[in-house]
């Protein structure tokens, strides 16, 4: 099963519905590719663009075994130099689904739903996945390799070498020490 969402019209998320009732014991692949609009509709808005593509093997047996896996990039701004870049996303979420009494996700690889249940969206579980890939520092590579270029980067720079400067300066000389050590050398006359 494909699925392909373009920029524009507002998302429906219920076309990351898994009919699981009507699937047969075995092994199903569904493949997704996402952009902005997808991260919209759970109210995020961190990405200048998107283009993922996520791929689900899906196991049917007595309880459900997903095994999802994200590649593909998106646009954002570098933490340093405000610059936009591309950022490679790649990552993979192993879940278990079992049947229980009552709805559960208090554990991260087991998730329980209610035995009446007769589908799965899983568009919670492909928001979170990319969001987890996303490195907690995002660093254009002309940073990282320093040929980038930028006045938010200079500015940074400037502020770094004024940071270094008024410490070495306030480590030279410091009144109060030259108070304390006047006092010692009066009482020591």
């Amino acid at each position: 099963m494909h699925a392909q969402f373009h920029s524009g019209v507002m998302l429906n998320l219920k076309q990351f519905n898994i009919p699981f009732v009507g699937l047969k014991q075995g092994i199903h692949s569904f493949e997704y590719e996402i952009d902005n609009r997808f991260f919209e509709a759970f109210d995020f808005h961190d990405f200048n663009s998107s283009s993922l593509k996520v791929e689900l093997v899906f196991k049917k047996n007595r309880h459900f075994e997903l095994d999802f896996n994200v590649t593909g990039h998106i646009n954002v701004d570098c933490d340093i130099s405000l610059e936009p870049y591309e950022q490679k996303i790649e990552g993979h979420l192993p879940l278990v689904i079992k049947f229980g009494q009552e709805y559960n996700d208090d554990n991260d690889e087991i998730l329980i739903i209610p035995h009446e249940y007769y589908e799965i969206n899983v568009s919670q579980f492909i928001y979170e996945l990319v969001i987890l890939s996303i490195p907690s520092k995002k660093i254009h590579p002309k940073v990282i390799d320093g040929s980038m270029n930028s006045e938010a980067l200079q500015k940074f720079k400037e502020l770094e070498i004024n940071n270094n400067t008024s410490i070495k300066k306030e480590g030279d000389i410091d009144p109060r020490w030259d108070t304390l050590k006047n006092l010692i050398t009066e009482k020591n006359t």
